[in-house]
């Protein structure tokens, strides 16, 4: 292998710089400023969101932007903090002291080494396993969570907002009385500024203005304005807070306050720290004790973030991106930036689909996001601390809210309304108990539905005639496996469907059933067995030859195979024990499910064995 293919292999963003052409700078950089006009403000509020000083948002923002422009596959994928491994960072942040970035650095470090074993073990599809409904129901749950932690910040109220969804809400609805008019006034005109701004990209300005100059140079700056958003508003409410509260004693908002500038230290996260008890007497904590406290969030958060970001490499890379290079990648963003004091991050959808509407050409834009990020982390750090609180938690709320999908539920309800009960569960447990336990109840009712469907396969059972007048039972299983936990639920299905019919020689259609395992097949041949002594030979109609050899292999049994039903004369006329016992009727054209309890026929059926 040639030196150049060894360094692709290693590096896959190598080839990214093959062939970079001047247009290509041009089109990242546009993009990666765009991103990074978006980072920043997001940044600072998810930071906050997960009970850290607001300089860790951005600290967690530069990093992922040059590891994946090395590492990843997709152009538009942007590595950062997102609101909702910021909710589930904040269960570990409040203890006090130096506690909360300890904690919230390890959890990066541990969320790599997890993904990255992930990526060894090509772990990756593990996260086929959260279906569509529990998936919605997890972010619907964490939208309203993150939402509801934001009204502290919105209302004026002092106090951390925590991610315990009813403890908040306990805890707002008591403290309303102490609702701050400036907080609540600039927190919901921005709400409402930053709504209008979004919808303000799809205004459409055709047949309005006539020269074309003009109309793009309008729409250019209408898409600018729409996509900055954000960092719009907190510019002008930072703007306006500075003028205010220089002029008043009393500052009527409540400010970020002092953001620390420069760059983070690069060192080892610290597997030791110190908490304060209620008493406020200093605890020390060793390894264990954090990774104690860290608990199930070592596992559950890193799948969430993998989740997302598979979900965004595939929704604008295609599906022909390889998941395992997507492990490395954030998996290498998270262990990197646990050594850059950086909190748990993912790729963001949002300042995704802004990386691919800005004309982003290869992942090096992230660099120049990287890169902007660690120039206001220099240069503008002094000015966030006259950011308004309420200004920052708009901007949570006006983005999470689109992540509450109700419009899933009516397509699910009018498909399928068993998917529904696993995306309710999760959505109410993740709101009553937490998000870590409402998703793993989610997944193992998904889990217990799928088991239940291979323990109970759906049979369909027929009283059928051949062309010459031979009774004979078709069952028709609906799967295309048969495992053992369905062993003794087809027996059971074949036995009452002799009792309702009488004694009749038993056709497996096998033609959609691939798969036995070992129980299930010496299952087949203790029934077979039992069917002869009832006079009732069993009969396995387009069956593959795999699973004859199962069968035979398994039980030392040939059972008899037929292609269609009219082949059982031929057969049964070789069986000598059951020849007195042919029932012969008039050939019929059409035959009809018979009941042997003399109720009246309820079903016709073709003479090739297709039953309705």
């Amino acid at each position: 292998m040639s030196l150049r293919k060894w360094g692709y292999r290693l590096l896959p963003g190598l080839k990214w710089l093959h062939g970079y052409t001047g247009q290509d700078a041009v089109s990242d950089l546009i993009a990666g400023v765009t991103v990074g006009l978006t980072v920043l403000p997001q940044g600072l509020a998810y930071a906050t969101l997960a009970g850290l000083e607001p300089q860790y948002g951005l600290y967690s923002a530069f990093v992922g932007g040059i590891i994946y422009a090395m590492l990843g596959s997709c152009r538009q994928v942007t590595i950062g903090p997102t609101a909702l491994l910021a909710l589930m960072t904040s269960r570990h942040t409040g203890f006090g002291l130096g506690s909360g970035p300890a904690y919230a650095i390890l959890l990066c470090l541990i969320s790599g080494v997890v993904e990255l074993g992930m990526a060894v073990l090509k772990l990756g599809a593990l996260v086929d396993l959260i279906s569509l409904p529990v998936t919605v129901g997890f972010t619907s749950a964490t939208a309203v969570i993150i939402g509801t932690s934001q009204l502290k910040g919105l209302l004026g109220l002092r106090g951390g907002s925590g991610s315990d969804f009813i403890n908040t809400m306990r805890s707002v609805l008591g403290n309303l009385h102490k609702v701050r008019t400036g907080d609540f006034t600039l927190g919901l005109t921005s709400i409402i500024v930053l709504l209008l701004l979004r919808k303000l990209k799809d205004v459409k300005l055709d047949g309005r203005i006539r020269n074309l100059r003009t109309q793009q140079l309008v729409s250019g700056s209408i898409w600018v304005i729409a996509t900055g958003r954000n960092a719009l508003v907190v510019l002008v409410t930072s703007v306006l807070a500075y003028s205010t509260c220089e002029q008043m004693e009393n500052c009527p908002f409540i400010l970020t306050g002092k953001v620390k500038s420069g760059l983070p230290n690069v060192s080892l996260p610290k597997f030791e720290t110190t908490i304060l008890d209620r008493n406020g007497t200093e605890i020390r904590q060793n390894f264990e004790q954090m990774l104690s406290e860290l608990g199930p969030s070592m596992l559950i958060l890193p799948i969430i973030a993998v989740l997302g970001n598979v979900a965004i490499s595939k929704a604008f890379g295609g599906a022909g991106l390889s998941p395992t290079r997507e492990l490395v990648a954030l998996s290498m963003s998270n262990i990197c930036g646990a050594f850059c004091s950086s909190m748990p991050v993912t790729g963001s959808f949002s300042r995704s689909a802004v990386n691919h509407a800005s004309g982003v050409r290869t992942p090096l834009g992230g660099c120049y996001t990287s890169v902007l990020v660690l120039l206001a982390l220099g240069l503008l750090a002094p000015y966030f601390q006259y950011i308004p609180k309420a200004a920052l938690s708009a901007v949570i709320i006006s983005a999470v809210i689109f992540m509450i999908e109700f419009e899933v539920i009516k397509p699910l309800w009018r498909c399928s309304r068993r998917e529904l009960l696993p995306g309710a569960i999760t959505f109410v447990m993740s709101l009553a108990v937490g998000v870590e336990i409402g998703l793993l109840l989610g997944v193992s009712t998904d889990v217990a539905f799928l088991v239940y469907r291979a323990a109970r396969p759906v049979l369909s059972v027929s009283k059928l005639q051949t062309s010459n007048g031979i009774n004979y039972i078709l069952i028709r299983p609906k799967h295309s496996s048969l495992y053992f936990p369905a062993v003794e639920w087809v027996r059971s299905g074949i036995s009452k469907a002799l009792t309702i019919h009488g004694t009749a020689p038993v056709v497996l259609d096998c033609a959609h059933v691939h798969e036995f395992d070992f129980t299930a097949a010496r299952g087949m041949g203790s029934l077979q067995k039992e069917l002869a002594k009832a006079n009732a030979p069993l009969f396995l109609m387009s069956a593959d030859k795999t699973i004859g050899v199962i069968l035979k292999e398994s039980t030392n049994i040939d059972f008899p195979t037929i292609d269609c039903p009219d082949d059982l004369e031929l057969l049964l006329e070789q069986t000598a024990d059951y020849v007195l016992h042919l029932q012969i009727s008039a050939p019929l054209v059409e035959s009809r499910l018979v009941h042997g309890d003399g109720g009246e026929p309820t079903e016709l059926s073709k003479l090739n064995g297709k039953s309705s």
